[in-house]
């Protein structure tokens, strides 16, 4: 109801309507990562709120990683004595956060990943591994060799237990078993997993697993649970009472919907990498044209926004999650159909302030950590700049930085919101002002422009006294000569003028510059630029 609350001149109002709406997808899941970054109870709960709003309906927690282990067990303490720094939820916390998304409609299922990304599973009981330890947290990020041991029956004993605990503290019927990015590299170097292989005439390290995945199925059904995991699972010997978790693509989940299996659409909807909300919102968990049957398609359960925290820390979470998170959810709940982006960004700006009222920092901790980075002095020129920035997508940062889990998550491009909203805007602006829709286009255009020039000595001013900023003087440097250039190029349009052929060389180069990543940060507007410049060049 909040969110229908208008008001003009006479005061606040509910405007008079009639609402008739059901849900796409039973299944509209956020995956917040506990683990890579421990996230406080604090960050759960209003993301919680958020969601609630959202109207998604799963929280799915990861818990266990290489990185951390994140509840306390009292049958095997040494899981989170050991191997989370400390940095836990204890079973009283769980309860109440389970309670909590209870009286907003959200279920809550765990993951524990196994067999791999288990490394923090292995410092406190190493003879669940495939290999002689000892074992120490990991710090790095990736895919890493330590993986359980599927051959020991002492390895089956171990999971009753833990799963019988788990099972009793979590009480939805679906508990998440991860089971991605198994290297193999242990189970290839373990002479006697590679005799019980042969002995048992599993062909690959695959089917071994699907041994592994099956003896797991055996102990959740006893405790009344459904399994789910990531695509990796799926396999001949696997049962079709299993869900499929597609995290590689959308052919792995019809795939499976095919062979009679339930499936939930991950793909497409990581946002951890910082893609654009209509990246996200045109990506549909039934993708168009599909040949599936009636009875196939509802084997799609739905999606899950997936917040992987390798990059994301409690300071940055919400802004990654928030507000593009919306347009997944409505992805998910609404008509496939459904698809005017430009639509779509109206009402998610308008909603994101609604969602900071609920306690959401996705918009407040930006300012924070700029003055942060400002040593003291007025950030107004970094946040200028910060505006028509934006982080890089998809791998880039993991693959072009050995970040480990002590870097510090304090830059520009972790203050930086995923999407620029000023940028998209931008855009706009230059498509209108090409079309000549209005005459105030030309002047909105400029004052940009020269805002963009000016603001760069006020950031050079400041670098001298905030040292930390100095990384993103090239990105204000290329953006103050975008300016000036877009400002030759909006005289040479209204003139009805063809720019030389030399101006157009330069501008070429500089927009090259701009479309570069500098300090791990995008210039946004740099295809609008390039727009304006080829409407004036030879």
């Amino acid at each position: 109801m909040l969110q229908l609350l208008q008001a003009d001149e006479s005061g606040y109002f509910f405007p008079a309507v009639t609402i008739q709406d059901q849900p796409r997808f039973p299944w509209r899941g956020l995956l917040i990562d506990a683990c890579r970054h421990w996230m406080p109870v604090d960050v759960i709960l209003r993301n919680l709120d958020g969601m609630a709003a959202a109207k998604l309906n799963v929280l799915h927690w990861h818990l266990s990683e290489d990185q951390g282990f994140r509840v306390e067990s009292k049958l095997f303490p040494k899981l989170h004595q050991l191997g989370s720094d400390g940095l836990y939820y204890t079973q009283e916390q769980i309860r109440e956060i389970i309670a909590y998304a209870a009286d907003r409609g959200i279920r809550v299922v765990p993951e524990f990943d196994m067999p791999g990304h288990t490394t923090s599973w292995f410092v406190g009981y190493p003879h669940l591994a495939s290999a002689a330890g000892p074992f120490r947290i990991e710090r790095r990020y990736g895919v890493m060799d330590p993986v359980m041991d599927p051959t020991k029956e002492t390895t089956y004993e171990f999971l009753e237990a833990f799963w019988r605990e788990m099972t009793a503290l979590f009480p939805d019927e679906y508990v998440h078993i991860g089971g991605d990015e198994n290297n193999g590299k242990m189970w290839n170097a373990n002479a006697e997993i590679q005799a019980f292989k042969q002995a048992n005439n599993l062909a690959d390290n695959h089917a071994l697993q699907a041994y592994f995945n099956n003896r797991l199925l055996k102990i959740l059904t006893r405790y009344q649970k459904k399994l789910v995991g990531w695509d990796e699972i799926l396999h001949p010997d696997m049962p079709n009472n299993i869900v499929i978790h597609s995290w590689r693509g959308t052919q792995a989940l019809v795939e499976a919907a095919q062979k009679g299996y339930m499936g939930i659409l991950s793909n497409g909807y990581y946002i951890d990498l910082c893609q654009s909300a209509a990246f996200h919102y045109l990506n549909d968990p039934i993708p168009a044209g599909s040949q599936m049957t009636q009875d196939e398609r509802k084997r799609v359960l739905g999606g899950e926004a997936t917040m992987w925290s390798e990059i994301a820390t409690k300071e940055t979470v919400d802004s990654r999650i928030w507000p593009r998170t919306l347009a997944i959810a409505e992805r998910l709940w609404s008509p496939a159909e459904r698809r005017d982006v430009d639509d779509m960004y109206r009402r998610m700006e308008r909603i994101s302030v609604q969602m900071e009222e609920l306690g959401l920092l996705h918009i407040k901790n930006s300012a924070m950590m700029l003055r942060r980075l400002a040593a003291g002095q007025d950030p107004k020129a970094a946040q200028n700049l910060l505006e028509w920035l934006a982080p890089v997508q998809g791998y880039y940062r993991n693959d072009h930085t050995p970040y480990t889990s002590f870097s510090p998550f304090t830059r520009m491009v972790d203050i930086a919101p995923p999407e620029s909203m000023p940028a998209r805007r931008f855009g706009k602006l230059v498509d209108a002002y090409l079309e000549g829709r209005k005459p105030g286009d030309r002047d909105a255009l400029l004052k940009v422009m020269d805002a963009w020039q000016s603001n760069h000595e006020a950031l050079v001013g400041l670098i001298k006294k905030a040292p930390a900023l100095r990384e993103v003087e090239p990105n204000s440097a290329i953006l103050q000569q975008l300016g000036r250039a877009g400002r030759e190029a909006v005289l040479y349009y209204g003139k009805k003028q063809k720019a030389t052929a030399a101006w157009s060389a330069k501008q070429k180069e500089l927009i090259a510059a701009a479309q570069k990543p500098n300090a791990e940060l995008l210039m946004p507007v740099a295809g609008a630029m390039e727009k304006l410049f080829n409407a004036v060049g030879q």
